[in-house]
């Protein structure tokens, strides 16, 4: 009796399969050695009838168990110790005035340096020097924002010299600072507007790449969304060569698979660009709901901002948000539409 109610309990599914994505959501004890373990504990299995389930650890100890000396339940589990240690090296890159090595990042962790590579991309979805780079994209797009002057800029930035923020200024802005400060003033940005299977759908680019792939279903609402997007860049209408890189986002549209191979003009806060490359990640046919990239970038707790950088994406299809679901696998939340997102899933799916 005790062994089919354990059998059904769906947590021990999780117990059977040593689910180290069910850590942290409870524990089991074994009522025959007296501990209690993690979901994912890598010792021997214990018999069902001898299986009980709680909530916390400090439930099962309250009922006289103790923690396994295999996987200690009782402490942070490994995945919660790297997104604190990412968290401190996130802080760390934020506040130095000159990107830290990944020797310095990897000794502060405790970690080898390959290790270390490879934990922080995969809870941020950046390497240490990508995020370094967003963060200082950041904090120049919100000096130069608020300050009087490019050179009060510079400094407020964190940067020690006019001459190294000038080197960067492109990379980081996509523009001059003067031009980014005149909201765009003096970039060119060429783009079409065309049809397909999902309606009316506008495609932009700068010198960069990419930079808007916008669905709807008025054109004109469209063209005032990217002149609302860059509000004095001088936009100019596509000419023969220009249809052609529409047609290959068309493309991507109606067979979203392909993926595009297309170089994009991604522009975005630390934490947007931490929630589209997350997006990137998803293979087509996939979905993941907002808690998991949450979860992914290590911010578990920040599960609406996610919804948020995801309606704020503006390169459509690209940047797959529509693969994105609530935890439920229900479909909603999509910038262009609940049924754009649908249609967008089922080719996916089908392709």
């Amino acid at each position: 009796m005790l062994a089919a109610a354990t059998v059904d309990d769906p947590r021990w599914a999780a117990v059977a399969a040593r689910d180290a994505k069910a850590d942290g959501k409870f524990v089991y004890s074994v009522k025959t050695t007296g501990v209690y373990c993690r979901p994912s504990c890598g010792a021997r299995q214990a018999r069902p009838e001898n299986v009980q389930f709680h909530a916390t650890a400090a439930d099962a100890e309250r009922a006289g168990f103790r923690p396994c000396r295999r996987c200690k339940p009782d402490q942070a589990s490994l995945a919660e110790q790297h997104a604190a240690k990412v968290a401190d090296l996130c802080r760390l890159i934020e506040n130095a005035e000159h990107v830290p090595s990944l020797e310095t990042l990897a000794n502060r962790a405790g970690l080898s340096v390959y290790h270390l590579h490879r934990v922080f991309k995969t809870i941020t979805g950046l390497t240490p020097r990508a995020y370094a780079a967003a963060h200082r994209a950041n904090r120049v797009r919100a000096e130069l924002d608020r300050s009087g002057t490019v050179t009060d800029a510079i400094y407020g930035a964190g940067y020690n010299s006019n001459g190294r923020f000038y080197e960067e200024a492109n990379g980081v802005l996509g523009m001059t600072p003067t031009s980014y400060r005149a909201g765009g003033t003096n970039m060119d940005i060429r783009f079409a507007i065309g049809e397909c299977s999902l309606g009316s759908i506008l495609v932009a680019a700068s010198e960069r790449g990419v930079c808007a792939i916008l669905l709807g279903d008025d054109p004109d609402e469209l063209a005032r969304e990217l002149q609302d997007r860059f509000p004095r860049a001088v936009l100019i209408g596509g000419d023969a060569g220009f249809e052609e890189l529409v047609a290959k986002v068309v493309g991507l549209v109606e067979a979203p698979r392909l993926g595009l191979d297309l170089p994009l003009d991604v522009r975005g806060t630390v934490f947007q660009q931490r929630v589209w490359q997350a997006l990137r990640e998803i293979p087509a046919g996939k979905t993941v709901s907002y808690t998991e990239i949450a979860k992914r970038i290590g911010v578990p707790k920040s599960v609406r901002a996610v919804a948020q950088a995801c309606s704020a994406n503006p390169l459509a299809v690209a940047i797959p948000c529509h693969r994105v679901v609530r935890n439920d696998g229900g479909l909603s939340g999509y910038r262009w539409g609940v049924e754009r997102k649908r249609v967008l899933l089922d080719r996916e799916a089908n392709g």
